[in-house]
Parts: structure tokens; sequence; C-alpha cells
């Protein structure tokens, strides 16, 4: 059959690849674009009958738990997860040793979600899918994408691909027209190879075995993640899991290898056992195990043809050592999908979505740089450019490697640096923040009622940018208030109703009966109170100066600005250079 007598669909976005990554790019669209005017539509290569298997990735860090907080998805998510603030590190002898392995996961402050949210991937992807259908999308699976043609006469944002689908049961094949594909489809990427892009790196000689299963052992500390520093099988991971089961994660050296004709469950539980020593261990049950090669790959775009895109493991691959890669994952869909969603409703310039590649680059190479360190260190070997004691013990290192690497491994330390379009810092403000860096989460009060809330919970990823205007003292910042009140009814473009942003007000100190008495007028948007000055203090910012901050959607600081009349200039500086609502009311400015 012809491509000309083949069934056509078409639709704004086709994501590749039902995993969590897909499902949270497809769901934030879903979201965010009007059902009558926009379709998304995501396919899986493999039935939902496989992706139902337990094993694969279990583990989100605080900063992935607040951007899935922010999609309305933490809660459910942490009904079913094992909440993990309690690590262990054992040497061979099966004496505690303090401060090492995963010691810094005790540590993971500045969130409410200071803690491991250990949920093994096939719940995870339940709880997404049924979040996509509420949108009215729905899983395309078993559909294999089998060719991709770029239309290059046609003009960016219309229908660029022709995307070619087959249903792997019925070989019945179709096409889908989009305007943005996402390849979200894993390290054994077809879009990423379709559109000849390198994967650069490699893959080493070493192979680890993962095996899940309900468990019995002596092990003094068995709900926590736990290290075991084994002479024969490497670092060993030992992670409590949802549901009461665990996770026993090893090295598979050559020479344990040499003693099996065939690796199989049999095995993968013998080896287990071994590897744990001298603590005792038991399988009641075996839900899943695998073993692969360790290895390091990145691919040399994330964003070709003005397109199609890569994200999760079909642009970047490495060990779990140091259980980062869903985590990354979810990086790459957040920061990809507000921006998309903005694009899309014409809302932003197409220029917008160059910087998905500008900001998630540099901190994938960061996590390939830490886990080529982790991953060999967890099998009992120096780094490859160690220039230290070549005697050194490998588990002292990986403690002190995965220590410095804590607030990247957490996520709340991971940021987008400055530059001139949508992490602007301003010289003059002197705060804790800066313009690129995780917006902090704080406790507010909200008005009247003076219940208790959180920033982050005020702040939903909804593609909207928020102006938080920190008023500080109002009774001595009351002529800055009003200085910024007139600037801000100057500029006509920042009260466009297209305009996707949110304002918020936050008071120093404990509030009073009425928001207007307070403010001795009607205040900048929605109004909470910061009792204790708890917020101020946490961003560094002067009750007596106060300030305005710009969080972008995906809850990073975008800009902060002074609170006087050059505020709102700033502001619709800002935003004309990106979005078209501001761009086209300052038509003949420059910007």
């Amino acid at each position: 059959m012809s491509n000309s007598e083949l069934s056509v669909e078409h639709v704004d976005v086709l994501v590749v690849g039902g995993g969590p990554v897909g499902l949270i790019t497809a769901l934030q669209l879903a979201r965010n674009l009007p059902r009558s005017t926009h379709k998304v539509k995501i396919i899986e290569k493999y039935a939902k009958s496989s992706q139902d298997e337990y094993g694969r990735a279990i583990t989100l860090y605080p900063r992935s738990s607040e951007m899935l907080d922010q999609l309305g998805l933490a809660d459910t998510l942490a009904q079913q997860c094992f909440a993990c603030r309690q690590t262990a590190n054992y040497d061979q002898h099966g004496n505690e040793a303090e401060g090492r392995g995963w010691a810094f996961m005790e540590n993971m402050k500045d969130s409410k979600w200071d803690f491991a949210l250990v949920l093994r991937q096939k719940y995870q992807e339940d709880i997404f899918r049924k979040a996509l259908a509420k949108e009215g999308v729905q899983l395309d699976a078993p559909y294999a994408l089998t060719d991709i043609k770029i239309l290059d006469q046609v003009a960016v944002s219309g229908y660029k691909i022709v995307a070619t689908i087959e249903h792997r049961a019925t070989k019945i094949k179709s096409l889908i027209k989009c305007r943005y594909l996402i390849g979200a489809d894993g390290g054994k990427s077809f879009v990423r190879r379709a559109m000849n892009i390198p994967f650069d790196g490699s893959s080493s000689e070493d192979k680890w075995v993962r095996i899940d299963g309900v468990i019995e052992t002596d092990l003094p500390k068995p709900r926590t993640y736990c290290a075991i520093e084994s002479p024969t099988h490497g670092n060993v991971l030992w992670a409590a899991l949802d549901h009461g089961a665990t996770r026993i994660g090893f090295a598979f050296t050559a020479e344990r290898q040499k003693a099996y004709a065939e690796f199989n469950e049999e095995a993968a539980v013998k080896e287990a056992i071994a590897s744990v020593k001298p603590f005792s261990l038991k399988f009641n049950q075996v839900d899943w195990w695998t073993i692969y090669v360790v290895g390091q790959r990145i691919a040399r775009s994330f964003f070709t043809n003005d397109c199609v895109f890569l994200a999760g493991d079909a642009c970047h691959t490495h060990s779990s050592g140091a259980a980062q890669g869903m985590n990354t994952g979810m990086h790459d869909a957040v920061n990809l999908g507000w921006k998309l969603s903005l694009v899309l409703q014409g809302l932003a310039k197409p220029n917008l979505l160059h910087t998905y590649e500008a900001e998630r680059l540099p901190n994938v190479q960061k996590l390939i740089n830490y886990d080529k360190d982790i991953s060999r260190l967890m099998t009992m070997q120096l780094p490859e450019n160690w220039t230290g004691d070549p005697n050194a013990d490998p588990n002292e290192i990986l403690g002190t490697v995965m220590a410095e690497a804590a607030t990247f491994s957490s996520g709340l330390g991971i940021f987008y640096e400055p530059d001139t379009y949508l992490n602007i810092q301003q010289s003059e403000i002197v705060s804790e923040v800066q313009a690129g860096q995780r917006a902090p989460d704080v406790v507010l009060q909200k008005p009247a009622t003076f219940e208790g809330t959180r920033l982050q919970t005020e702040t939903p990823n909804t593609a909207q940018f928020y102006i938080v205007l920190f008023a500080g003292d109002v009774a001595i910042t009351k002529n800055a208030l009003a200085s910024f009140t007139e600037s801000m009814a100057t500029h006509s473009s920042l009260h466009d109703s297209n305009l996707p942003v949110q304002r918020l007000s936050i008071f120093a100190g404990p509030g009073g009966p009425s928001a207007y008495e307070t403010l001795g007028g009607m205040p900048f948007g929605r109004v909470f109170y910061d009792e204790n000055h708890s917020a101020h203090q946490r961003y560094g910012i002067d009750i007596e100066k106060g300030a305005v901050l710009l969080l972008r959607p995906d809850g990073w600081i975008g800009t902060v600005v002074g609170l006087d009349g050059n505020a709102a200039g700033k502001l619709e500086r800002y935003f004309g250079k990106f979005l078209n609502a501001v761009a086209s009311s300052k038509r003949g400015e420059k910007l």
C-alpha cells in the first residue's frame, strides 16, 4: 500500500514513548492546550501488559517530587510510595560505617518533599496514564514508529512532520502529520536514529544486576536506602521498595560471570545472596530481575529541524548508580512541556524552544560526569582521571563524591545559567536567590482565614508565569509599593488578557482582617502573609525594601527586580523577548 492510500491523522504533537517522560510531557500539553483547537497523541511500541512489568526506575528525589506536586500528581504517588528518609552503610564485615554511601539522602532539606519517594515505575506509569486519560488522551499501544519525514518547504509550526506508524499486532500502517514530534522512546530511540543524531559516549565492560522481590533478612536496617561494601560484588545497593518489596543491586564482575553458562533468575538470586554477606537473604518472591552493561551516552542534539525533540533516555543514558535516570527525564519533560504549550498557543515565539537544549544539555553533562566516577567507584575501581592515592578505598571516595553531588542529586541545587533571555540577573539586586535557580518553597498564610499554605502550592505549573511581589513591611515600603503600582498601570502590555501571567503579593508580618486595609488600596493579585518573615528571609529580601520576583512556570526564577517605578518596564522587557502578546504591543520599540 502506498502512502497516498494510508489513513492520515493530523495532530499538533506526537509523543513517541509511553514511559514516565513521555506521559508527563503529554500530560502537560493535554492540560494546557484547548481540546477544541489542539490535539496531542502518544504512542507506545509495547502492549500495556509489557509496560506493567515490575522493575526499572524506582526513586524520585525532592525536586522531582516538587515538580510533580506542581502538576498535581505527587500526593497520589505518596499514597503508594515508600518514603525513605533513613540510610545505612555497612562495611564488608557488617559493621555500620556512618557518612558513606547514600548518607546525603538524610540531609535533603528545604523542601516539603524531604525524602526519596520510592515507587516502582509500574505504579508511577499507572498514575500518569490515568491522569492523562482525564485530559482526554489515551496511550495508544502497541504502535511502532517506522518512518519520519521532515517537509522542509513547510514553515516552522506548520505540519512539517509526516510520521508512519504501524500497529504491531495487525501490521496496519497509518500516517501522522504533526507540527512537533517528541522522542521519549528510550536508550535505543528510533527517533534519534531516524534523525541521524549521534549518541556520543561509550559502554564499559562492567555489568550490573538488579533484582526485586519480597525477602527475609537479618540486615539490621532493612527498610532503608542501604549500601553494603562487598569485596566480591562492589558497592551493593539495598533499597526498600513500595508494597513491602526490596531491590538488591550489585556488580557482576567478569570473574563471577565465569561460573554461569547461562545467567537466569536462579543465578540472579544466588548472586544476590552472595552479594549481601555477611548478612542473610532469602527471597520469598521474585518480582523482576535484569542484567545490563554500564555506560554513559549523550545525544549531540536534543532539538533538531525546529520540530523534533529528544527527552529522557532517548538523549542521555547512564548507570543507575546515583538513581538519576527517571529524575533527569522528569526535568526534561517539565522544562519542555510549558515552553511547547506556549508556542503552540501562539503566546510565545518559536525561538523559545531552543532554550530547552540550552538549559538541559549542561545539566545532563554534569550528570554524565558524576555518573562516570560513581559507577566506577561502585564497581570498586577508582575514577579514570584519579590523581590521588592509588591505594585509596573506593568506598571512601564514593562517599565523598556522592556528598559533593548531593544538591545536584536531590535536584534542589540544579540551576540554569543566567542569560539574556529567560534567566536574567539584575545586577542591582542582592538576594539569597538568583535568576536560573529553583524558587525555594516557603510557608505562607492565606488572608482572612490565616490558613497555612506553601508558595509552590499557590504556583502550580499551568504554563503560566507568576509575578510575585514581596511587599516587605507595608508601613515602610508604602511609597515604593505606590511607585510600583503606578508603573504597572502605565504598561498596557502587562495587562493583556492573553498574557500567561498571574500575580501574587506576599506581605511581611501577621495578616490583618482586610488585605485592602493593610495595603491602603487594592492589592497586587492574590494576597498571602509571611507572618514571621521566614519567606522574606529565605529569599534574602529586606523587609524594608521588598522586591519583585518573576517565577517561571516550572518553578525556577526568571528574574528579580527592585520594588520601584522601574520594575514594570523591566518585566515588560523580560516578557517581550519571547512572548508574542508583549512583543506585538511594543512593536517598533527596541526591547
